[in-house]
């Protein structure tokens, strides 16, 4: 080639390739996905966009609408705690003993590896904002699974001073703060009331200020440039209903559902329900009585579906942020409720069962590039599944062999990938009973199983057939052994569960 030819290509050169970096600079995303984390309290798939056309929420609609909706998604266990550990760790209680609200991760498995820890340990700043763990009732959360501190705030809160008897501190307040319930005189501190609806901001509740956050934290990680983990918990639609007015007015309480159905299921175990006032009894002016008003039963129904509205519209904020911030097609989107809860359903008032309304969840996942909008899909999912599916989407490492504890989920991404594709037949799940011992459960297509089993006794089943609809009316175990029979051959095939109950400790 000539000389001056070959200078001038030379020349050329070293003027284009700068400008071809500072171009794949720009334009190529970060090579690890970012992970946005949605997790709400308490939330059933009271959605509208998974079919409850009571529900007004434009916001979750729209959300599941950009990725996949898991229309059979169960939680492991109908309480909080114990549920958010599954999540975080992709274990089933049965396997690490982590049943209760005190339950401590720390002193259970003191070398846990957490979902987000593990993200960290492959180059993600971790984050959480909000009700992440469950801190209170003993809790104290779990400041190892994230890169820096968490952003706190409240679960139980109130406005107006006549909600807590003048601004006193109330019993629901003081567990969720681990404070003591009773007063210096050795008294039970007062109830807060069930639901408020003043004329408030949005930030006056805590959901609001960690949407604010959330938005805060998502600017500054667009700035950073580096990979981020965020878990951004939201407080409602948990008790009490704490919402402002705007939210409560969206609804004509005329025109929302109260059951009809207020007993437990004919041929029930006694000790598989719970006590009408448990959990609920804690609010004012809840007594058994009016539990069983119509009047106050729509009260509470509306309070549920103006709560949900209300985090509805603190996540769409959050949501939008991402979109403003161009920061949506790199980041992976997952929506999720800890728990189900009913509204009266069966005489049954939040959770704390092994009935469907108490374990239904929502799941949707959001993944440029896998998911198809507005898809959806009938394969179970349980709540030990976001783990290693959320390490998948990242092109992390399986946790399966990198972890201390037992990865008992497995990987959806086959279905977020062709909504057909089939991980699991069935979902499982558990609840304690002091009456009955451990409730193990297989629900699929057409069934729930329940197999109660209590040292030195003989099992105890539950048997609901779904074909006629979703609530549980008659248990038909005694006369179906033979598919009793088929479901405990699969309950058999998972370990032997870990006790719960045992001698109780002298903790005064």
């Amino acid at each position: 080639m000539n000389y001056t030819i070959m200078k001038n290509y030379l020349l050329m050169l070293c003027m284009v390739l700068p400008l071809l970096g500072c171009k794949a600079q720009v334009d190529t995303p970060n090579a690890k996905p970012n992970v946005l984390l949605i997790m709400v309290d308490d939330l059933k798939p009271a959605i509208n966009a998974f079919g409850d056309k009571h529900a007004l929420t434009p916001n979750l609609d729209k959300l599941t609408k950009k990725g996949m909706r898991f229309d059979n998604a169960y939680a492991n266990q109908a309480v909080c705690a114990p549920s958010r550990f599954t999540l975080m760790l992709g274990s089933h209680g049965t396997n690490t003993g982590l049943y209760s609200l005190g339950n401590k991760l720390r002193e259970k498995i003191p070398n846990a590896v957490t979902m987000p820890q593990y993200f960290a340990k492959h180059g993600y700043r971790t984050e959480s904002l909000g009700k992440i763990f469950h801190i209170g009732h003993g809790n104290p959360g779990d400041d190892q699974s994230f890169s820096v501190p968490h952003f706190k705030d409240k679960v139980v809160e109130y406005v107006l001073p006549e909600s807590t008897d003048g601004g006193q501190l109330t019993i629901e307040e003081a567990y969720f703060q681990n404070k003591a319930i009773l007063d210096d005189n050795g008294a039970k501190l007062p109830k807060g009331a069930a639901y408020e609806a003043p004329e408030v901001e949005d930030e006056a509740y805590a959901d609001g200020r960690v949407a604010n956050e959330t938005i805060k934290r998502l600017r500054e990680a667009k700035e950073r440039g580096t990979p981020f983990f965020i878990a951004s918990g939201y407080a409602r639609p948990h008790l009490p209903f704490c919402a402002p007015k705007k939210y409560w007015d969206m609804y004509d309480p005329n025109m929302l559902p109260v059951t009809n159905i207020n007993q437990m299921p004919k041929g029930a175990p006694e000790g598989a329900g719970k006590n009408i006032l448990s959990e609920i009894g804690n609010y004012k002016p809840t007594t058994e009585a009016l539990l069983h008003t119509e009047e106050y039963k729509r009260k509470l129904v509306h309070g549920y579906y103006a709560s949900t509205s209300y985090v509805d519209a603190q996540i769409g904020k959050v949501i939008d942020e991402l979109d403003r911030l161009d920061l949506t097609k790199n980041t992976i989107i997952v929506l999720w409720g800890d728990h189900g809860f009913h509204l009266g359903e069966l005489g049954i008032w939040t959770k704390h069962v092994n009935y469907e309304i108490a374990t239904h969840i929502p799941i949707v996942v959001v993944a440029e590039g896998v998911t198809k909008p507005n898809s959806s899909t009938q394969q179970f999912a349980e709540t030990v599944d976001v783990f290693p599916t959320l390490c998948e989407l990242a092109g992390l490492p399986q946790p399966k062999e990198n972890v201390v504890q037992p990865i008992d989920g497995v990987s959806l991404v086959p279905v977020l990938k062709d909504s057909e594709a089939r991980v699991r037949d069935y979902a499982y799940h558990y609840y304690p009973k002091k009456q009955l011992g451990i409730g193990r459960a297989i629900r699929t297509n057409q069934y729930r199983m329940v197999e109660w089993t209590k040292k030195g006794k003989e099992p105890v089943y539950e048997l609901y057939d779904y074909t006629d609809g979703d609530l549980e009316t008659v248990n038909i175990a005694e006369q179906n052994p033979e598919i009793i029979e088929k479901l405990s051959s699969i309950l058999a095939q998972y370990p032997k569960p870990k006790p719960k109950f045992g001698k109780k400790k002298n903790n005064k």
